[in-house]
């Protein structure tokens, strides 16, 4: 295997109570408590349990309606083989129970997305496998074939899911694949596409536009921290459990293989919103969407069927604005405007919805009902946000508040709950977009680094007893958030305090078994892991080789620079005239005032040497299969000038720590609670 997975969301994504509940919750059958199993955990608290109930009391458990949709046109479960990709890991989510470690709606999600494993029709001529990665695979009949849109996250997924479509297909099942669609700049969505060309080598391949130059841009550049961020919004050391993951909000979880990608011979609305097309026959409406969900992306409308994908615009749960494994802010506003000319555009007439994750909508009054649900629920996040910004509400305090004036007909709606995004970090996103992190309050302007900070924030607080003794008080009333506060700064300034650590281990916990978004549980649970263990084995990478080898020669040298350790390049600086041939691309580079820097030109320029080689040989590189000293040696590539030129850019560039510190991780031999995680 080349390569890695991601975690989308990656790995996006990927990318997501005690012995008793509320009389109230009892009542139906889904909600009765199974037993604490205490393993690779605590149990829940008294506090969290209490919290738990609170909560399920306002839920409208008695809407099955996801669970309906999720049943509707299977024509063939998964087979074992198939089913295996995903759900063995899963067989403790109980379909009528909730367990004691978990937010109650987030368990119902776990459930909802237990139910979607198998070849399902959406109507007359639509097709998705389910089940067998994060996101759906789609089928949809052309006049001389299939047309298959977003192709899951893995090869491996999109090979086994296209094969169960074949065999169970009940028309069709001899015509080839003659197009392939990506609807965004996600893995989830093209990383099964090798499989794919293997399988129908003259498929045609359509993208949104600047899909490719997004795909490099978020998971290259920031890709090393994105990629350690990943694991701790998808628990990628977690392990499946009650008190480890249990859902990844989107779809039960992610597969595992190697996510590649085969570049589109076609980018859509390069000229404009709407493009229509006729693919194979089939006349299809683009609607670029970029900027909202990801930063490349579209929705479809096939007027011949009356039918609307979505793509990932609209899902059963509210997405991220901001994505917790870092991203690029996107804009609620923007989502809610483009949700709404979808629904000016087709609304009159469409009679199915359906899309890259959670089961279709049909009937026209239906489909308009929850596109409109999506459309304000985006709508208030962003304008919420900035009413009370601009009446003064701080970044840290716009989440709380915003939660305060949720409207009653969004907070019922099971498909606006916040499984992958919540209300209080797309506040802070919002937030963020328009007025960046500082909220004006000069103490916030200049404060110390963190851990001299925590260091000074002990002392005042009369050392780090007297805080543990408050925080052990605070701990037994379920203060659980400034318990974390003030047991940070306690382990910050003495990472080798037990007590403290364990306290704040166990406080971690208690919030990840509250936490309806997944991404908030498995970065909690993942905390108090590290604290307890420290980083175990498992971070996903953003980037995978297959994807590398698409980036640009502009890109590539961008990465590079990300890499020069500045204290060291400003002592040695140099210019290099990289030529590409094959491409006809010319590009100067020049290391001064520690900065590299690079940028195409016409024509060789005077430069201290001159690197030769061909983009061809440049993806042989990043592959792995060539060096270039080994292409120097046949040929392929030549340097002209000072050979000391390469060597400086090797010692002044740095190598990324794969599994740096988040939280203080304890000293070998200072480990706690270790036993939790044997089975891992």
């Amino acid at each position: 295997m080349k390569t890695s997975r991601l975690a989308v969301s990656i790995i996006a994504a990927l990318s997501l109570n005690t012995l008793t509940f509320s009389a109230n919750a009892a009542q139906h059958d889904h909600d009765h408590v199974h037993g604490d199993l205490n393993v690779n955990g605590k149990a829940a608290t008294q506090a969290t349990l209490d919290t738990n109930q609170a909560f399920s009391a306002t839920l409208d458990w008695d809407n099955r309606q996801a669970f309906e949709n999720n049943k509707r046109g299977l024509i063939a479960p998964l087979d074992k083989a198939s089913a295996a990709i995903m759900f063995d890991d899963y067989g403790f989510i109980d379909q009528d129970s909730v367990s004691a470690t978990v937010n109650p709606s987030l368990y119902r999600q776990a459930q909802v997305n237990m139910t979607a494993a198998g070849l399902y029709e959406v109507r007359e001529g639509i097709y998705q496998v389910r089940g067998t990665d994060l996101s759906n695979i789609t089928f949809i009949r052309s006049d001389n074939g299939w047309i298959v849109y977003d192709v899951l996250l893995t090869k491996e997924a999109a090979k086994t899911s296209t094969e169960f479509f074949f065999n169970n297909v009940p028309e069709g099942n001899k015509l080839p694949i003659v197009a392939m669609i990506y609807s965004h700049s996600h893995a989830d969505h093209f990383g099964g596409s090798r499989a794919i060309q293997e399988m129908f080598p003259e498929v045609k391949v359509y993208g949104a536009n600047g899909i490719t130059k997004e795909t490099i841009d978020e998971n290259v550049l920031a890709g090393n921290a994105m990629s350690r961020r990943t694991a701790y919004q998808y628990g990628a050391t977690l392990g499946a459990h009650d008190h480890g993951i249990v859902d990844a909000g989107l779809g039960k979880a992610l597969s595992k293989g190697e996510i590649t990608y085969v570049i589109p011979d076609y980018e859509l609305n390069q000229n404009g919103k709407f493009e229509t097309i006729s693919i194979d026959g089939l006349e299809m409406i683009f609607i670029d969407t970029a900027g909202t969900e990801a930063p490349a992306g579209m929705a479809t409308y096939i007027p011949s069927m009356k039918s609307l994908w979505t793509g990932e615009m609209m899902y059963h749960g509210m997405h991220n604005i901001y994505t917790l494994r870092g991203a690029k802010v996107r804009d609620s506003l923007k989502w809610s405007k483009d949700i709404n000319e979808m629904i000016n555009a087709w609304g009159g007439e469409v009679n199915t919805l359906f899309g890259s994750h959670s089961s279709p909508i049909w009937g026209n009054d239906q489909i308009n009902d929850f596109m409109k649900l999506q459309r304000d629920n985006y709508g208030f996040v962003h304008n919420q946000s900035l009413r009370l910004a601009n009446q003064g509400v701080v970044m840290q305090d716009i989440g709380d508040e915003i939660v305060k004036v949720l409207p009653n007909s969004i907070q019922q709606a099971w498909h606006t709950n916040g499984y992958h995004g919540s209300y209080s970090h797309n506040a802070r996103a919002v937030y963020n977009m328009y007025l960046g992190y500082f909220d004006m309050n000069p103490a916030n302007l200049n404060p110390l680094p963190t851990h001299p900070e925590a260091a000074k924030f002990v002392e005042y607080m009369g050392g780090a007893n007297a805080i543990l003794n408050k925080a052990q008080a605070d701990y037994k009333q379920g203060e659980y958030r400034f318990v974390a506060t003030a047991l940070n700064k306690v382990v910050i300034a003495e990472p080798e305090n037990k007590a403290a650590r364990t306290l704040l281990a166990d406080t971690y916990e208690q919030l990840g078994y509250q936490s309806e978004t997944m991404g908030w549980r498995n970065t909690y649970l993942t905390g108090a892991q590290e604290l307890r263990v420290g980083t175990l084995p498992g971070t996903p990478k953003t980037a995978s080789a297959d994807v590398i080898a698409e980036m640009s020669i502009t890109n590539l040298l961008d990465f590079m620079a990300v890499k020069v350790d500045s204290s060291i390049a400003q002592h040695t600086p140099f210019t290099l005239n990289v030529v590409i041939p094959d491409l006809k691309e010319i590009h100067f580079v020049e290391m001064s005032n520690g900065n590299l820097n690079n940028g195409l030109v016409t024509e060789v320029k005077q430069a201290d040497a001159t690197l030769t080689i061909n983009k061809a040989d440049v993806t042989q590189i990043l592959l792995g299969n060539a060096s270039l000293a080994e292409l120097s040696k046949t040929g392929k590539a030549s340097i002209s000038g000072d050979p000391e030129v390469l060597n400086k850019l090797k010692a002044a560039s740095v190598e990324f720590d794969t599994s740096f510190e988040i939280v203080p991780r304890p000293a070998k031999g200072s480990e706690v609670d270790a036993n939790f995680y044997n089975k891992h």
